[in-house]
């Protein structure tokens, strides 16, 4: 079990330290950058300048800055190592994105994951996905082999007569598998952008996202999110103002609301797109969780201006993680040579053993199975959720995600903090949240709400 330990107020000094390092950890000062100087640092902190020099004094006996008579104070040669919090503000520092992730990785078995992101594993096919790699493994060629630059042939195929389904063509030789979706985003990112570009999100999103863009030292700008999609006037002020490199999005089941975007909603935001030169990254992960596919940015653009991303993960196992990108044909070569550049192939035994399983029909019983067994959960999430106080103002059509609102103003970040000591893992609504306006928000998994206990230990939480 984690508890949670308030941290001692710090000192004047440790908290010009603390902005210092946190700028310097998160790149934002590169070595050899100039500080501000003492006056306007210490204006800018509203701090007595010699509060200032002092922290400027500790900093250089750290190692961590200079100091050049004359011409003031810069951050030493020795970069430090990447530190993903430390890029924007130090919001909710204990439950951020990245937080999330790995307390519901590490939580002890006997947690409660409410807020986690994939299935419990008694809800995945297990047997079958073990039939298959077993097949897969008499194989030799599939255990000792790299495979093919763009990924496994047959699997490509595969995909490829799936995405024709959801109306979205993509020839075999457009696909380029990858290691997940995030090894995906992360391909194409790097692919797309240079650091300081600017990208659009969601607000809410995917904490991932987030997550990413740091990593690749992007400036964000977010978009209100509403059950129908982006707000439009605001996606639209947006591209006017930050011209963004692309926007990347969920077009269905978007995670964490679980809303899809509506015909209205693609059409404006792909007319605004090729308006404004935005490129359009759109991540299809929950794809097989719907049962009618809704409408797709990549269908009606024809992987134009948008680049289309799926993967396995959530549907087979999170184990058994293989992502593929659909992108136009003419930067098919380049993706590809920066894919091997970074990470040379893609896990081909993961892929074969995909591949035989989709292939042999017992994946579309998987997920019809799946789906329903999602509805059944929905309901009765929702129900005990109200009875709790926590309203879930819209309910999607599938997925397993709910975005709901705690009662009486209540703060989600305090209440997962007191949940967590108690061995549950909740999803507040700031992390999803650039603009930190998701205070009193929470996403909920019902497929991994079955435990009576979540209710009351929630009831509990936000009780105090």
């Amino acid at each position: 079990m984690t508890v949670t330990v308030a941290e001692p107020a710090l000192s004047r000094v440790e908290t010009v330290m603390r902005a210092i390092e946190a700028r310097i950890e998160g790149r934002a000062l590169g070595p050899g950058a100039r500080l501000p100087s003492v006056r306007g640092l210490a204006e800018s902190m509203q701090v007595s300048k010699s509060t200032v020099v002092e922290a400027y004094d500790r900093l250089a006996a750290r190692g961590a800055i200079l100091s050049r008579p004359g011409s003031g104070f810069f951050v030493s040669a020795r970069p430090e190592p990447l530190s993903l919090a430390a890029i924007g503000p130090r919001l909710d520092r204990a439950v951020d994105p990245v937080w999330i992730t790995r307390q519901s990785l590490e939580a002890r078995p006997d947690s409660l994951r409410p807020g986690c992101g994939w299935l419990p594993p008694d809800w995945l096919p297990e047997a079958e996905l073990r039939r298959a790699l077993r097949q897969v493994a008499r194989q030799s060629d599939a255990v000792m082999f790299y495979d093919t630059p763009q990924g496994h042939a047959p699997l490509r195929q595969h995909l490829a007569l799936r995405l024709t389904e959801r109306g979205i063509r993509a020839h075999p030789d457009q696909l380029v598998l990858t290691d997940s979706v995030t090894h995906a985003l992360d391909l194409i990112i790097r692919f797309l952008a240079e650091p300081g570009d600017t990208v659009l999100l969601d607000d809410p999103c995917y904490f991932s996202f987030q997550a990413l863009a740091r990593a690749h030292r992007l400036q964000m700008v977010g978009v209100p999110f509403g059950p129908e999609g982006p707000d439009l006037a605001a996606f639209e002020a947006a591209l006017n103002e930050h011209k963004p490199r692309f926007y990347i999005t969920n077009s269905g089941l978007q995670n964490p609301t679980g809303a899809t975007l509506s015909p209205v909603a693609v059409h404006r935001i792909l007319r605004l797109a090729e308006m404004h030169g935005t490129l359009i990254v759109e991540d299809d992960a929950y794809a097989d969780f719907e049962a009618e596919p809704g409408p797709r940015l990549a269908g009606f653009d024809g992987l134009d201006r948008v680049i289309h991303v799926g993967g396995f993960s959530k549907t087979i196992s999170t184990g058994a993680r293989v992502g593929a990108i659909a992108i136009r044909d003419d930067w098919v070569e380049r993706l590809v040579d920066l894919k091997l550049a970074v990470s040379l192939s893609d896990n081909h035994l993961t892929a074969a053993t995909v591949h035989r399983f989709l292939a042999e029909g017992s994946y579309r019983h998987h997920v019809d199975a799946m789906r329903t067994r999602l509805a059944e959960a929905r309901g009765t999430v929702v129900r005990r959720l109200a009875e709790v106080g926590v309203a879930v103002p819209f309910v999607p059509t599938g997925g397993m995600f709910l975005w709901g609102r705690l009662p009486d103003g209540l703060d989600a970040t305090e209440v997962s903090r007191r949940a967590l000591a108690r061995g549950v893992v909740l999803a507040p609504g700031n992390v999803f949240s650039l603009s930190q306006g998701a205070a009193d928000a929470m996403r909920f998994n019902v497929a991994q709400c079955a435990d009576p206990r979540v209710f009351s230990e929630l009831a509990r939480a936000m009780k105090g």
